[in-house]
């Protein structure tokens, strides 16, 4: 490392204990993920022992209470870890903060009896989440979802299909949005379902641009039977708690992005501070450095915005609009920084030995997961000018 090239960023931390989480995330991504990143993404291989060591470590149970086995760290902090597994491997931040996701259902709507029976487990226990909202017809329309669950006593009956779930067969639990009434958001429940309940079945991956790593595929339920008691929450209610885990994946999903977009500026600090041409450090153009200055601006004003939003989260403060902007603002930085890496690198950037072509692949589907960008500027103008006219 020269005296101006890449540096670890230097965070603002609301105790001692989190500046020590964050030393140990550090440490350990650099040993356990960051050496392998790229060849196991090359080969499409599902990091599942990375997420093991994770639980183990209380990696997988950050923001949630120390009663069922969480961390009870605050969002502020939690943020910034997913930030730094994200920098190390996309597929390993993205993963925890779709664990995260899938948990937020029982942990803030299940019953007391539930959270005891079932949080320890999915929290720490070494288990892995998928959360199940999208359908192939009903993607930011998540309201017309079809898959539908009938009830016959204290048993529930799923049959349809769900898409563009992360994790899809590999996980040991989904959180399931089912309508059981109603057409529209006033028909929808969540349920608790097993990965290896009978009539459960993955479709292979999808053939991913990027993200390789991370399995993404359909879920098709087929006569899946679930108990009464893994119902969370009321009956049609569950479009009500989809969207309060929404508000909070959309930080983590932030979060990822600025993780991203920081690796990418570090291996473009990395790589002009050493690269000369026509006799002169690469760095030493003017048009260069103000590449760089952009890049790191928008990778601070994207950090400062998610933390912004999870403060206000962590005081149980109204936070859905500043999820909204950090989710749009971080991920439209990070597909900046990421190309703007490419071109730093040239000829380089282009080719898969080194990291910046996967970071620009990376970034675009942070653009589209947990709501398209356009779908945050419709949440942030209700937000400023109302619902719009019917």
């Amino acid at each position: 490392m020269t005296e101006y090239g890449p540096r670890p960023v230097d965070r603002r931390l609301p105790t001692e204990e989190a500046r020590d989480l964050l030393t140990l995330v550090r440490e350990l991504a650099e040993r356990e993920i960051t050496p392998t990143a790229a060849e196991e993404e090359d080969a499409g291989r599902f990091p599942r022992e990375i997420f093991t060591l994770l639980s183990e470590s209380g990696l997988l149970s950050l923001p949630y209470a120390e009663e069922f086995g969480g961390g009870n760290q605050p969002y502020e902090v939690y943020l910034q870890v997913l930030e730094e597994l994200a920098a190390a491997r996309l597929t390993v931040g993205l993963g925890v903060s779709v664990h995260t996701l899938a948990c937020h259902a029982l942990a803030g709507y299940g019953s007391e009896k539930q959270r005891a029976e079932h949080l320890p487990a999915m929290l720490g226990g070494g288990l892995l989440g998928a959360y199940c909202l999208s359908e192939p017809s009903a993607g930011s329309d998540a309201a017309s979802l079809t898959t539908r669950a009938v009830r016959d006593g204290d048993t529930w009956t799923l049959d349809g299909t769900k898409a563009w779930i992360t994790h899809g067969g590999v996980a040991d639990f989904y959180t399931v949005l089912a309508r059981t009434g109603v057409s529209g958001p006033r028909g929808i429940t969540a349920f608790l379902v097993p990965g290896d309940a009978e009539g459960l079945s993955a479709a292979q991956p999808e053939r991913k641009m990027g993200m390789k790593g991370s399995p993404t595929a359909q879920l098709h339920f087929d006569g899946v039977r679930v108990p009464d008691s893994r119902r969370l929450g009321d009956e049609g209610q569950g479009f009500a708690i989809a969207l309060s885990a929404l508000d909070s994946g959309r930080l983590g999903i932030a979060a990822c992005a600025i993780g991203v977009a920081q690796a990418a500026l570090d291996e473009a600090l990395g790589y002009v501070a050493s690269r000369r041409q026509f006799g002169r450090p690469v760095a030493d153009f003017q048009g260069l450095r103000f590449m760089l200055a952009d890049m790191a601006t928008q990778v601070e004003a994207g950090r400062a915005l998610y933390l912004a939003a999870a403060r206000l989260r962590d005081a149980d403060l109204p936070f859905s609009k500043e999820a909204a902007m950090a989710k749009l603002f971080c991920t439209d930085a990070a597909m900046r920084v990421t190309t703007d890496a490419v071109q730093l690198l040239g000829g380089y950037g282009y080719t898969a030995d080194f990291p910046a072509e996967r970071y620009m692949r990376e970034a675009k589907v942070l653009q589209i997961v947990e709501g398209t960008n356009q779908i945050q500027r419709m949440v942030i103008a209700r937000h400023l000018a109302g619902p719009e006219s019917r």
